[in-house]
């Protein structure tokens, strides 16, 4: 087993852990982390048929996926409606692990990993995690309006992820890549409709 092959299977592992720990998350969650096994055991096919555009996805997702992560944090800090906690919860849980896992194709690709831009991929939704969180500073500090706040600026970063994971599966080379791209289509579409449910019921 090689180290790169080691790394993604330990990664995987800690998908399924996740996965078990959030049962409350969406289903998606579940899926993502059963097909990155898959993807771990049979990493070297992953390594080996990858184009450009699978690796402008991964260097282009993984930065968005750390905005994610740090619009997560500040909801779990400041959020005061339990589900938009949750749901934090729950793009923490999943998103993290998938930063890993898409670092590891990178290594196993010989292709250098962006992180804190977009590495050149425009996703069709404003320009990146800078723009995505240039409003966040303005929020309320805490209180319904953040959350209202909150889960506006959440669903247009969800929109840009999915745009980006469609050029994948439209594009790529890499049946791991594409199967992950297919599942963050259908967990982050969930998750937009759950956020625009709540939006409603809160008035925004």
């Amino acid at each position: 087993m090689t180290r790169t092959t080691a790394r993604l299977v330990r990664i995987a592992g800690g998908l399924l852990a996740g996965a078990v720990l959030l049962g409350g998350c969406s289903s998606a969650v579940d899926d993502t982390a059963a097909e990155s096994n898959t993807s771990a055991d049979s990493s070297a096919t992953v390594s080996e048929q990858f184009n450009d555009a699978d690796v402008a996805f991964a260097q282009g997702m993984i930065p968005h996926h750390e905005g994610a992560l740090v619009m997560a944090e500040m909801a779990l800090k400041r959020a005061s409606d339990p589900r938009v906690l949750d749901l934090a919860e729950c793009i923490q849980a999943g998103q993290g692990p998938e930063i890993d896992l898409m670092t590891g194709w990178l290594e196993a690709w010989g292709e250098p990993v962006e992180s804190g831009g977009m590495g050149g991929m425009d996703h069709g939704s404003g320009g990146g995690m800078d723009h995505d969180l240039e409003g966040m500073g303005d929020m309320p500090a805490a209180g319904p309006d953040f959350d209202v706040m909150w889960l506006q600026s959440m669903i247009e970063h969800h929109d840009g992820a999915v745009i980006m994971s469609q050029i994948e599966i439209d594009d790529g080379a890499s049946e791991g890549a594409i199967d992950l791209a297919r599942r963050i289509v259908e967990t982050q579409n969930d998750e937009i409709n759950e956020m625009q449910q709540l939006l409603n019921e809160l008035g925004g």
